[in-house]
């Protein structure tokens, strides 16, 4: 993701706040490619597809490093305080005003949150109910795994 991405059209943002789950997933470049190839296909042929908004990291480290306790005590923080500001929400979680718009700019880049323009503040708007975090643990061919009493193998 990158500072020029564009933000939400209001569209987007209706659709997104009619669903009230985001799952959470960590797959390969390949895979995710592959699922939304699928599903466009599923579209093309006019069937529908009832899948819930889902955000894909490539790695259980870029999950961590995005969605860490900081990041889920501010989620609860916008969705409990409803703050309407940018200012406002630093001042709800007790943290620098130039960090919190940071990682709130880093979240909205990922679609995670988004903003309600009110004049002058960018409202933050964390528009999920709840977070399902699928993990799956089954080995890709070539992926080394280690287990507590074998050591190192490879699958």
């Amino acid at each position: 993701m990158n500072e020029s991405m564009p933000p939400l059209h209001p569209v987007e943002r209706e659709q997104l706040r009619a669903a009230s789950t985001v799952v959470v997933t960590v797959k390969s470049s390949d895979e995710f490619y592959d699922d939304v190839t699928d599903d466009v296909e599923s579209l093309e042929h006019g069937d529908s597809v009832d899948e819930l908004p889902t955000l894909s990291f490539t790695s259980y480290d870029d999950l961590m490093e995005t969605l860490t306790p900081r990041v889920l005590e501010l989620f609860e923080a916008i969705r409990r305080e409803e703050p309407s500001s940018i200012n406002e929400t630093a001042r709800v979680v007790d943290r620098d005003v130039k960090n919190v718009h940071e990682e709130l700019s880093r979240l909205a880049q990922l679609g995670i949150i988004f903003f309600e323009e009110e004049g002058q503040s960018k409202r933050p708007v964390v528009w999920f109910d709840e977070l399902l975090i699928t993990l799956s643990f089954e080995p890709e061919s070539g992926d080394t795994v280690i287990t507590a009493s074998e050591g190192r193998y490879d699958a």
